[in-house]
């Protein structure tokens, strides 16, 4: 029977045995429910993958004898969910692995049905049932504390190459559009190869494995939906028509609008900012002729907004940036403490970065949007010299009369709270 190269490479494998990038499970089935392995043992291997330098588990395989038992064709569906289930409710942060049924000649020579679960080294330490994993060998260890204190730090934001510039794992700069990342280009690189390019801004690096793939910030600023690789890179907006939400959900406020926000950065900050506007009220008076008071100055939740996607900790999983719309005041939640060894006191006069790549390539973005209200001086998404929070302060202020608050919560969210200017305000002054 002739195989392609890939399945031929894939029987070779199997043949050697397991190793520290193969684990091969038999997968039995009665009814609708998988009875072996246990979901916390295949949740242990997968976790144990992504904590090491990735691997593929093949489900259908018995290691001892190694022989390919195959899944019922009518099973598969309910198999892959319920892998699917297992890497987003027993692995803290989820998985979201790669998965391909695969057939695969049998002890008699017929093609059985498999699954192939690609589990590539993750960017984020992994936990599941029986705690932190990492695969050495043929086989899962648990970490002692020093090792995994070192993986945390190796993987976290203290690294000396900054998490936006790492290599997102299982990415391919195919994925990334070319017209987004064109867009950066000025005369001086307009025939550079896509290669060097990509790498020259930060969008692109070399993996441990040699292979040169897209960064967090090309993921970020050159995809057309970064939640693929980062499911929390989107702002999540909601407007409510009160000032506050009960703890039971069902006094003060309700929802009015509500829209998860996604695509490049840049378009996000245009799409929050188009948010804002349709669902803020514009009070008009005729003291004199027809004046407008708009309850937010569009050009300071602009600065806001720039700032929180642009400076916000991407390798917390889980925490995306949250806008919140009241009838009072407007809230932005960012995710991560404050860069370096700034305070809350100190962001309107200090400049610190936590996404260098990121807030380079924002620079360089055109503001393309517009919008009633909206009004700015500069070209770019990002002003470079710092000046964004000063206009969040000053705009905000000289309309509401109430100086907008930064608070940090928990040393893990800086938010933001913009008060909204009041119909009575508009016949004062």
């Amino acid at each position: 029977m002739e195989h392609s190269a890939g399945t031929q490479d894939l029987l070779n494998r199997i043949a050697l045995g397991e190793d520290s990038f193969l684990e091969l499970k038999e997968l039995t089935i009665k009814g609708k429910k998988v009875m072996t392995p246990a979901r916390e043992s295949l949740a242990e291997e997968l976790a144990a993958m992504a904590n090491a330098h990735g691997g593929v588990c093949l489900l259908g395989v018995r290691d001892a004898p190694r022989e390919i038992v195959g899944i019922e064709l009518e099973s598969l569906d309910d198999a892959e969910t319920w892998v699917r289930n297992i890497c987003a409710d027993l692995i803290v942060p989820p998985l979201a692995p790669s998965i391909a049924r695969v057939a695969l000649p049998g002890p008699d020579g017929t093609r059985r049905a498999i699954l192939k679960i690609d589990v590539p080294r993750s960017l984020f330490v992994h936990e599941s049932p029986g705690g932190y994993f990492h695969r050495v060998g043929s086989s899962k260890r648990k970490m002692p504390p020093d090792y995994l204190a070192r993986l945390f730090q190796q993987r976290s934001q203290a690294r000396i190459i900054r998490f936006d510039e790492q290599p997102v794992p299982g990415s391919t700069l195919s994925e990334l559009s070319q017209h987004l990342y064109d867009r950066f280009r000025t005369d001086l690189s307009a025939d550079e190869p896509r290669d060097i390019f990509l790498d020259k801004l930060a969008m692109a690096r070399i993996d441990e494995g040699g292979v040169l793939r897209p960064t967090v910030a090309g993921v970020l600023m050159a995809s057309p939906d970064p939640r693929r690789y980062l499911p929390n890179a989107f702002i999540q907006a909601v407007a409510y028509a009160g000032t506050e939400i009960s703890p039971a959900g069902d006094a003060f406020a309700y929802q009015i609008d509500a829209a998860d926000i996604t695509g490049p950065l840049d378009q996000q900050v245009f799409d929050a900012l188009r948010f804002v506007a349709r669902n803020m009220r514009t009070a008009a008076y005729k003291d004199i002729g027809r004046r407008d008071l708009p309850q937010y100055d569009l050009s300071a939740v602009f600065e806001a907004l720039v700032n929180a996607v642009a400076h916000r900790d991407y390798s917390m999983y889980g925490s995306k940036t949250r806008l919140r719309m009241f009838s009072d005041r407007l809230e932005l939640y960012s995710p991560g403490a404050l860069a370096n060894t700034m305070t809350v006191g100190s962001i309107a006069y200090r400049q610190a970065a936590r996404n260098e790549a990121l807030a380079s390539l924002l620079a360089k973005c055109a503001i393309s949007i517009e919008i009633g209200g909206f009004v700015t001086t500069r070209k770019t998404v990002m002003d470079r010299r710092g000046e964004g929070v000063g206009v969040v302060f000053r705009n905000s202020e000289r309309l509401s009369g109430l100086r907008p608050r930064y608070e940090m919560f928990d040393e893990s969210e800086l938010v933001l709270t913009i008060w909204a200017a009041q119909p009575r305000l508009a016949g004062e002054g």
